[in-house]
């Protein structure tokens, strides 16, 4: 096989398995990493400033997420509502 080839299933494999990898991993928040939605489409991760001047700047404006709160997309705009979905994906409110 060709090195241009073997190059490109090399690439198309590791595409595959870092948009997976990505899909599955997005909503593993850890503790010092920062996840920001840009508008639709535009979500990523980088690692925070370990500085307490910066802890504090984002806390001033940080509020609290409650339990059960859902997160979805309608018409390119992220959402979030209070409540749960049951294993079929229906919504409730608890």
């Amino acid at each position: 096989m060709k090195t241009v080839s073997k190059t490109l299933i090399a690439a198309a494999a590791f595409a595959v398995v870092a948009t997976t990898a990505f899909s599955q991993g997005a909503w593993e928040f850890k503790s010092g990493m920062a996840y920001v939605y840009g508008g639709p489409g535009k979500m990523s991760a980088m690692a925070m400033a370990a500085t307490p001047k910066n802890h504090d700047a984002m806390m001033k404006n940080a509020r609290k997420v409650p339990d059960n709160t859902v997160f979805f997309m309608d018409k390119g705009q992220l959402y979030s509502a209070s409540g749960m979905l049951d294993p079929t994906g229906n919504f409730y409110i608890p």
